[in-house]
């Protein structure tokens, strides 16, 4: 497992951290490890997109099944008129 070093963190942001690890019950590692799970896909979270993507293309360009058994709104409405 790598090992990550960061300098100059802005003393706000480092106390906010801080903050967060202790009502997480962790540490300022393990809550950094955390948010950068959270907040920076991987290889793999970046393919399940792209393939996620794809599939809603593909869906969004396929033909409509059409109007099914039901009468469309326009037909609805010239038969009420007749009536």
């Amino acid at each position: 497992m790598a090992t990550l070093y960061v300098e100059n963190v802005p003393d706000d942001l480092y106390k906010a951290l801080r903050k967060r690890a202790k009502k997480n019950g962790g540490s300022i590692a393990s809550e950094v490890i955390a948010l950068l799970k959270q907040w920076v896909p991987t290889e793999a979270d970046l393919k399940r997109r792209r393939e996620f993507y794809n599939r809603l293309a593909e869906f969004r360009a396929a033909a409509s099944p059409g109007p099914g058994p039901f009468q469309s709104t326009l037909e609805m409405i010239r038969e009420d008129r007749e009536r």
